[in-house]
């Protein structure tokens, strides 16, 4: 399969590139929210969905990346950590730990994830998440 150079798009204005930025980086309020940066990209889409093809599909993106790794994986890394204290009073959770710390590594892989696909959009890159950019229809 051919590997090709992405580059940026000459006919993307800099509001555009700085809301498809906007959308990644609403990844960040969730931090002291728990799930604000949700909701603020999907009103970026429903404000863009008519407006622009890329900011809309960027923030699309970014509810669905949210949703998944940051929601999914914030509730994976609280089963994991229950089952981990529950077996501990058996000892058997000790061996557990380290699975654990590896799960509690995606919400934060997922805030890094999210910067980098808000720098590629403001320099007008067609930024996909892994897995993610599948899911979403493009017209």
């Amino acid at each position: 399969m051919d590997e090709q150079i992405i580059k940026p798009d000459p006919s993307l204005s800099a509001d555009e590139r700085t809301w498809a930025m906007l959308a990644h980086l609403t990844i960040l309020v969730n931090i002291p929210t728990g799930f604000l940066g949700l909701i603020l990209a999907l009103v970026i889409y429903i404000v863009y969905k008519d407006r622009s093809r890329y900011v809309s599909y960027q923030a699309m993106q970014a509810f669905l990346f949210q949703l998944v790794f940051w929601v999914g994986g914030g509730a994976l890394t609280a089963v994991v950590w229950l089952i981990t204290g529950v077996l501990s009073a058996i000892l058997i959770g000790i061996c557990c730990i380290p699975f654990a710390l590896v799960v509690s590594i995606i919400p934060i892989a997922a805030l890094i994830y999210g910067v980098i696909g808000a720098i590629a959009c403001n320099s007008g890159e067609p930024f996909r998440y892994w897995l993610i950019a599948d899911w979403i229809p493009v017209d």
